[in-house]
């Protein structure tokens, strides 16, 4: 037998796998070495082909496991990426998955230890370093991996799937490290004391908003983290490691109607806390503090308070902490609408705060019987006394002088609702007047058919009527980034705005708002509500009022009347402030 040669090693560029107490190091080409070093994985020394050597079958041996094992985790390790996924029998997705571990999650210094065997299965560790922009912290977790036999020739490969990479990928899962989306922000009241959810409960979504919209304008400074980002059902993530230079963590794939199935992002490893920019707000402590006293006493209260003269906001409050009603609400407005109506029909001379208006217990229109709350009627009143005591019919015996969009017009033209071109400094909805026609039109008059408001909205309408001219309300000042704030087309003709003043007084001395408003006098004005919603046995209860330059809306959903649920809440609001 002759002599045979001995294979010289070369000197190995990668650092070597810890494998239990041996060393093993990529010979030539990374897993020729570590498949050496247990005898398997080679072609015969006689120089025979892989391709002619029969197919492998039966279970796989402790040596086979090894040896596969150590062949990918060494390739894996010295940043071999071809080679590694070459081991495995998906080599195209482990391609994938090893190029993000190293480009989009940013993991570098890596040591992959081998555990113990059980079975086909192999644990191991792994130890790295996650960077970014200067930003270091050290990394280490426990995966697996289970060798499985090649189909074409029984071949010992690692079987591929996410979690060999991290135990909590999945199928369209990628690691990610980048900042930890938008900046964190500090806002503070008008006297700069710090707003927190902890403090104004109420305050949780309007807090979220202007992180969102402000963080980076604030100056502040997102934090760093590595984590989890998740694919769709279809295994497919928001963007592929090959084609994103500078992937986000936060940027993730969405199939539309699943996504409410979709697992959340995972954060693993938090490089450094985000540092906040400051903000400041309009809102006022201690109208803040009295609002969110007001809401708790009540089940789905919500309560918007403003300043006419600037548009400022200076207390925003919800019973439900996980939705600002006050600003996003979408709600019947009920008779609070009379507001924008009266002006409608005074300006177009079909009712005078102070001729006779008529109030019938019952009118029809549009194939519909409208009528007044508990049936009363006004014989000989005036349109100021039809206002006060919220009669229906005083409005619905309009209508067949109106055109379809006349209220639409009146609403967006001189009020400055229903364009969608509110800019306060978070997301709301700024109120709906569509166009309609034959019963829903006329039920539109008393804040019924397709309107809907919030309390943001009604305090913007009071504080119209107070004052003639719509100030946009905002919550931070404009000058903080240079947005326009939406403004009317018109403003309310003088003789308008008096006599919505004069029913607005007159309703909060003797009408339907005057126990609520009582002593708050004589620079005052309010109007109460109630809609009636499908399916609810209450109506919602509305109230919106002004005092000298505070304006006040809010609702208390399924309250009844507004002037005993809503009505309580605003004046409470409005004595705070004075």
């Amino acid at each position: 037998m002759g002599k045979r040669r001995r294979v010289v090693e070369e000197k190995s560029k990668h650092r070597p796998l810890v494998v239990g107490g041996l060393i093993a190091v990529v010979v030539g080409g990374g897993a020729v070495g570590a498949y050496a070093l247990y005898g398997g994985g080679a072609a015969a020394e006689d120089g025979s082909s892989a391709d002619a050597k029969p197919v492998k079958t039966g279970p796989l041996s402790a040596a086979e496991v090894r040896s596969a094992a150590t062949a990918f985790l060494t390739a894996w390790q010295g940043g071999s990426v071809t080679e590694a996924a070459a081991a495995t029998d998906d080599s195209a997705a482990a391609r994938t998955a090893l190029t993000g571990f190293r480009k989009d999650a940013r993991i570098d210094d890596v040591t992959l230890t081998r555990g113990k065997r059980s079975g086909d299965e192999v644990a191991f560790s792994v130890k790295g370093t996650v960077s970014y922009k200067g930003t270091s912290k050290p990394l280490a977790y426990e995966s697996s991996l289970t060798v499985v036999r090649r189909a074409k020739d029984g071949e010992p490969l690692v079987g591929w799937k996410p979690s060999v990479v991290h135990p909590d990928l999945g199928e369209g899962d990628r690691l990610v490290t980048g900042e930890a989306g938008t900046p964190p922000v500090k806002a503070v009241d008008r006297d700069g004391g710090e707003l927190t959810a902890a403090k104004y409960p109420s305050l949780g979504t309007v807090l979220d908003g202007l992180r969102e919209k402000y963080g980076k304008k604030a100056g502040g400074k997102a934090g760093v983290e590595l984590r989890v980002v998740r694919g769709d059902a279809s295994g497919s993530s928001a963007s592929s490691s090959s084609s994103s230079s500078s992937p986000s963590p936060d940027a993730s794939a969405s199939s539309g109607k699943d996504d409410d199935k979709k697992a959340s992002d995972k954060t693993l490893l938090k490089l450094s806390k985000g540092t906040p920019g400051t903000l400041k707000t309009t809102l006022s402590p201690n109208l803040q503090k009295a609002a969110e006293q007001q809401v708790a006493a009540k089940e789905r209260a919500s309560v918007v308070v403003m300043r006419p003269s600037t548009g400022e906001i200076l207390a925003v409050a919800n019973s439900n902490p996980n939705f600002n009603t006050a600003f996003q609400g979408s709600l019947a407005p009920g008779s609070t609408m009379k507001i924008v109506s009266s002006a409608l029909l005074i300006e177009k001379g079909l009712a005078s705060a102070n001729k006779v208006h008529p109030c019938p217990k019952y009118m029809p229109y549009g194939g519909w019987k409208f009528q007044n709350d508990d049936k009363f009627q006004i014989n000989g009143g005036t349109f100021k006394a039809s206002f006060a005591r919220s009669c229906n019919t005083a409005f619905i015996s309009q209508a067949k002088k109106l055109e379809n969009d006349s209220l639409t017009k009146e609403a967006q033209q001189v009020f400055g609702l229903g364009l969608n071109n509110w800019a306060i400094g978070v997301p709301t909805f700024d109120g709906s007047v569509p166009v309609q026609s034959d019963a829903p039109m006329a039920a539109s008059l008393i804040g019924q058919g397709g309107v809907r408001m919030n309390p943001l909205n009604m305090a913007s309408v009071v504080a119209t009527a107070k004052t003639g001219v719509f100030k946009q309300p905002y919550l931070v000042s404009p000058s903080v980034d240079g947005r326009t704030l939406a403004t009317a087309s018109r403003t309310m003709p003088t003789t308008v705005r008096d006599q919505l003043k004069e029913l607005l007084q007159y309703t909060a001395a003797a009408g339907t708002a005057a126990e609520a408003m009582a002593g708050l006098g004589p620079d005052y004005g309010a109007k109460t509500g109630s809609a009636e919603v499908d399916g609810q046995k209450e109506p919602n209860g509305w109230f919106t009022a002004w005092k000298g330059d505070l304006a006040s809306a809010g609702v208390v959903q399924q309250g009844g009347h507004g002037s005993e649920s809503a009505g309580p809440i605003v004046a409470a609001l409005l004595r705070a402030g004075s």
